[in-house]
């Protein structure tokens, strides 16, 4: 058979898909001098053809869908050698040969004469799969992967031997990276029916860079600085984000998703209910050639609450070291993360020891070695937000008359944030008041 995917070794795992086997079935078929049931080689293409599409669809590919499903696939591939690539370790060895050997299969197969296949097969009208326009954006990458999906598919298919399809592919793993991880910036933790933990990528994550945030300078100074130190395997704190509903703290994370994507972070969050499985977490992780953030959101705990302990221990004082290559991110409208009540500073409290228990509680937030506060803005930094908000957007309306509905605006709102500048915002234009000077 010509297109043997039954014989990869190294990419074995792409072997076992449903969509490859009957279209590789399919198309050696074709290519045989001798054809025995011409018609069921035609239904079984058809057939063949139809979860292709749908799985292309999804993604969003254009162009060659056969290619473009081929790269993804080849892009996802978690083996040996895409592990090494993506730790760019030695990758001449004797593994080297046995990816030679897979690459000669798939180069055959990014080559297979489908068009030929159609023609011959009288399924002319599904030629379109050839030069393919998506229906509806990728529900599975962002637009920036998807383009990048497709134009490595490109690539390939035009890379003339086996062996420099192979260069191709090593160089985007030593980039980029293989599998899940390498292909999306952002994650949540999810568990099975047997309560085995899955990593899961977050889809269709807004596009956003700390810049695209009005204000906060000097937390988003000492964020950044905390985070360039990590990717670039300095030392670094875990990081508490601290203060005020609305101001941004939340955003800061997520914007660092996209603007240090390509240097390697990663962003995994995990929620209160699923401290179980950190250590499983960092397990899996520890080992992979990215630097992780594993981030909490709106994190605290109140008194009578214990989790925090089951925490403290595995951000810092557990028997087993945090590696390297992760640090937890969280944020939080307190600073002190376990709630205090008077009497854990009465001296009427019961409690023999007082003093021990407020260290205990006090003890989660000080194992973040950067503490960043964001306050709600004072007013002239609030009109600030909203003026540039509003001149973003491209808000006609008379600055005066903008500040002055925007004050109106906070007074009834929860007050003075950039949250609440940006509803503000969103009422202008939904309400089509935004051309007004009046």
């Amino acid at each position: 058979m010509l297109l043997d995917h039954n014989e990869l070794i190294i990419y074995r795992d792409i072997a076992e898909d449903t969509i490859l086997a009957p279209m590789c079935e399919c198309l050696s078929s074709y290519s045989a001098t001798e054809t025995r049931d011409i018609e069921q080689v035609r239904r079984k293409l058809a057939g063949a053809i139809g979860p292709m599409v749908e799985y292309c669809e999804e993604r969003s590919f254009k162009g060659n869908l056969w290619t473009a499903y081929l790269t993804d696939r080849l892009l996802n591939a978690d083996n040996p050698y895409t592990r090494a690539c993506e730790a760019k370790a030695d990758t001449t060895g004797s593994i080297a040969k046995l990816v030679l050997h897979d690459m000669e299969i798939i180069f055959r197969m990014l080559n297979a004469d489908l068009k030929g296949a159609l023609k011959a097969l009288g399924l002319d009208s599904l030629d379109c799969v050839l030069d393919y326009t998506p229906a509806g954006e990728s529900r599975v990458y962002s637009t920036e992967i998807r383009d990048r999906i497709c134009e490595l598919a490109e690539q390939l298919s035009c890379s003339g031997s086996a062996m420099r399809l192979k260069g191709i592919l090593t160089r985007f793993y030593i980039g980029y990276g293989s599998g899940v991880l390498g292909l999306h910036r952002a994650f949540s933790v999810d568990a099975d029916r047997e309560g085995h933990m899955h990593i899961v990528p977050v889809l269709n994550m807004i596009p956003m860079t700390l810049d695209d945030l009005i204000g906060y300078e000097t937390p988003k100074r000492k964020l950044t600085d905390n985070t360039d130190a990590f990717v670039n395997r300095l030392p670094a704190n875990n990081c508490l984000l601290y203060g005020d509903a609305g101001t941004g703290k939340s955003s800061c994370i997520r914007a660092l998703a996209t603007q240090y994507y390509g240097r390697g972070l990663r962003i995994i969050q995990v929620h209160r209910d699923q401290f179980e499985y950190l250590e499983e977490l960092i397990s899996v992780i520890k080992h992979r050639n990215y630097r992780f953030i594993i981030y909490m959101d709106d994190l605290s705990f109140e008194d009578f609450e214990t989790d925090y302990k089951y925490l403290k221990a595995v951000i810092e004082g557990g028997l087993e070291l945090r590696p390297d290559n992760v640090l937890i991110y969280a944020t939080s409208n307190r600073r002190h993360l376990v709630r205090e009540t008077v009497s854990d500073r009465s001296d009427y409290d019961e409690d023999m020891h007082r003093s021990d228990t407020m260290a205990e509680k006090l003890s989660l937030s000080q194992r973040f070695g950067v503490q960043i506060y964001f306050g709600s803005p004072a007013k002239k930094e609030y009109d600030r937000i909203v003026t540039e908000l509003a001149a973003r957007e491209g808000i006609a309306m008379s600055e005066d008359v903008l500040i002055l509905e925007a004050n109106k605006w906070e007074l009834s709102h929860g007050g003075r944030s950039g949250r609440t500048a940006r509803q503000f915002i969103d009422h202008l234009l939904g309400t089509g008041r935004e051309r007004s000077t009046d």
